[in-house]
């Protein structure tokens, strides 16, 4: 570099994706980009949110993990984090996750706390935390026809209201059980307080390295939750005769499944990286579950 001259500041960049129709976004979002300008970020958006920023550029979900954006703001519930997530975890961007919702495992920070994490951020006070996820391949016939990344879960269910969901199991090919039960859960330690949970399953830490395998309304009342370690491959085989089942991703897109069909779960070689500044895995539990305090 040439003597005298000083070097550029690195261009910081952010993104805001939003849950659709939430009637405070109105509201929230020019406010929010605003606060990003101010502080010197480029501003991309989601369609979503697009509405409420006018003149800012607008990106799909997967467009974004494309960028070079310091982090991604979330406004909405676990599921548009859920969403989020798969599209830009492949690119280690990191996300905050804001509470517009109810309950929101994932989207820890009240609104009223956005600004002040946001100046968390830029005064790196925020901790980032890995969230690891599952990884899934659908093999039908011999052929690989689907794969994915789950945050929470992937869900083998019944296709049709009447009939029980039946699938052979096997962890690093030694065969555990056939379940007969309305659907079978595989959830990374992040899920394991969304389906998991109200199916009976066990609340596992998410650094844990583990993944568990639950039935849900299992028609064997042997049949309980199995924690396995996240270095095994899980795989499903569907058995369903001329019946249709249904493989569900963080409950939000998935695919028919059919008779003879396999699905092999294994750790995802991506991770979700969390922005949090404050309070425990514990404290989270205490508050969305209404735990008592001493």
């Amino acid at each position: 570099m040439p003597k005298g001259k000083s070097r550029p500041a690195p261009t910081k960049a952010a993104a805001i994706v939003s849950k659709a129709g939430h009637p405070e976004l109105a509201s929230i979002v020019p406010e929010l980009v605003k606060w990003l300008r101010e502080h010197g970020y480029e501003t991309v958006v989601d369609r979503e949110t697009a509405p409420h920023a006018r003149g800012i550029d607008v990106a799909s979900r997967e467009q974004m993990a494309a960028r070079p954006l310091n982090f991604v703001v979330v406004l909405g519930g676990d599921g548009t984090l859920l969403a989020t997530a798969r599209a830009v975890a492949k690119a280690g961007i990191p996300i905050l996750g804001v509470n517009l919702g109810s309950l929101g495992f994932l989207t820890e920070v009240p609104l009223e706390e956005l600004y002040p994490t946001l100046q968390g951020i830029e005064d790196a006070c925020c901790n980032v935390e890995s969230r690891s996820m599952v990884h899934c391949e659908v093999s039908r016939k011999g052929s690989l026809v689907a794969r994915y990344d789950a945050l929470n879960d992937i869900v083998v269910g019944k296709g049709t209201i009447s009939r029980l969901n039946h699938c052979d199991v096997y962890v690093d090919g030694v065969f555990v059980s056939a379940y007969l039960a309305d659907s079978l859960i595989v959830s990374t330690p992040t899920g394991s307080t969304a389906y998991s949970l109200a199916a009976g399953g066990p609340i596992l830490m998410p650094t844990l390295h583990a993944f568990v395998i639950t039935p849900v309304s299992a028609h064997s009342l042997t049949h309980r939750p199995v924690v396995v370690p996240d270095t095994a491959e899980i795989e499903l085989v569907v058995n369903t005769g001329a019946d249709q089942a249904y493989l569900s991703i963080d409950g939000q897109v998935g695919t028919p499944m059919f008779d003879g069909d396999r699905v092999r779960c294994r750790k995802s070689e991506h991770q979700v990286k969390l922005l949090r500044i404050k309070g425990t895995f514990f404290d989270v539990l205490r508050t969305k579950l209404k735990w008592g305090q001493r």
